[in-house]
């Protein structure tokens, strides 16, 4: 899977194909079919491990923690890292896939949620001024999370941790 990672993440998913998909794991063509049915299951896997791997972060950071804004800043900084340490996983998330995988939509929806239901469970409990609405605020706050692959060179000043906290520390002040 992680070679179709960086191929769907460097020629995106229209461009990739299941022989070069297969080339790159020094396979045949033919046996990648052992494994996955199509191009699009293959996508969906290697989503799904993307999804996966955030959200354990996640969770893993924020566990113990009590603090709502403390949890949102864990889950931001663990989410940042995830996400902007990975060469492939970027461009798994990408908006810019919404047209070429809109018969996926629906399944890619389903394995986004967990991650979604983790995040509106800390901004439930964050303390906000009764105007804010809290899906618009989750919304916002995943949006520019998932947003970062586009403009993100990795630079001294700017290591991943330190965009999450920045993100947080805006969102409260």
């Amino acid at each position: 899977m992680q070679e179709a990672a960086k191929l769907f993440g460097s020629q995106g998913f229209d461009a990739t194909t299941i022989r070069d998909i297969a080339a790159a794991a020094g396979i045949l063509g033919g046996s990648i079919y052992y494994h996955f049915s199509s191009k699009e299951d293959i996508f969906l896997a290697v989503h799904s491990a993307g999804i996966e791997s955030i959200t354990a972060a996640v969770l893993s950071a924020i566990e113990g923690i009590e603090d709502p804004w403390e949890q949102l800043e864990a889950a931001a900084v663990a989410h940042c890292k995830a996400l902007l340490s990975s060469g492939e996983l970027p461009v798994l998330v990408s908006p810019y896939y919404s047209e070429s995988l809109k018969g996926m939509r629906d399944q890619l929806i389903d394995q986004r949620d967990r991650y979604d239901k983790i995040i509106a469970g800390i901004v439930d409990k964050l303390d906000l001024p009764p105007n804010i609405n809290r899906s618009v605020f989750r919304l916002h706050f995943l949006g520019a999370l998932n947003w970062m692959p586009t403009w993100y060179r990795p630079h001294p000043d700017k290591p991943p941790a330190e965009l999450g906290r920045q993100l947080v520390a805006m969102l409260k002040h």
